[in-house]
């Protein structure tokens, strides 16, 4: 292998390594790495500005996950509410097939959870058939004028 080979090798080696690494991981390279640098000889700033604009794009990426998944779990939240009184059917958390009505709607650290009568709970995600309830049948069959 020539010395071209082992430096392109050595900086694709080292750029996996980097971006395996966590934000908080990563400002804490840079604020050592500036720490331990020499007054009279600083590192080039153009490499200190482009660490800087990777670390704020990382930052940015992890604001715009985490509200991501803040925005989703308030969608099914208000999915699941969506079918309250409604007739459902899926897997229970014991992974039973069951069917009921939807009393309420519970948001836990495993998702939304919809809960039965009965004391049934079926993950939002396990519903795989919502049906008219009875009260919607009622109005459609008496409720003309």
């Amino acid at each position: 292998m020539n010395s071209v080979e082992a430096i392109g090798s050595s900086a694709s080696s080292q750029s996996s390594a980097v971006s395996g690494l966590t934000s908080d991981q990563f400002f804490q390279l840079i604020f050592t790495e500036l720490s331990n640098q020499d007054p009279l000889e600083p590192n080039d700033t153009n490499a200190l500005l482009e660490q800087i604009a990777n670390i704020r794009s990382i930052q940015s990426d992890d604001d715009l996950s985490n509200r991501l998944t803040e925005l989703v779990g308030q969608n099914e939240l208000a999915s699941g509410a969506g079918l309250i009184g409604k007739l459902v059917s899926g897997l229970s958390e014991t992974r039973q097939r069951v069917s009921g009505v939807v009393q309420s709607v519970s948001k836990t650290d495993e998702g939304v959870v919809l809960n039965l009568g009965g004391g049934t709970r079926v993950p939002m995600a396990d519903v795989d058939q919502v049906l008219k309830d009875q009260q919607d049948d009622a109005e459609s069959d008496g409720g003309g004028s």
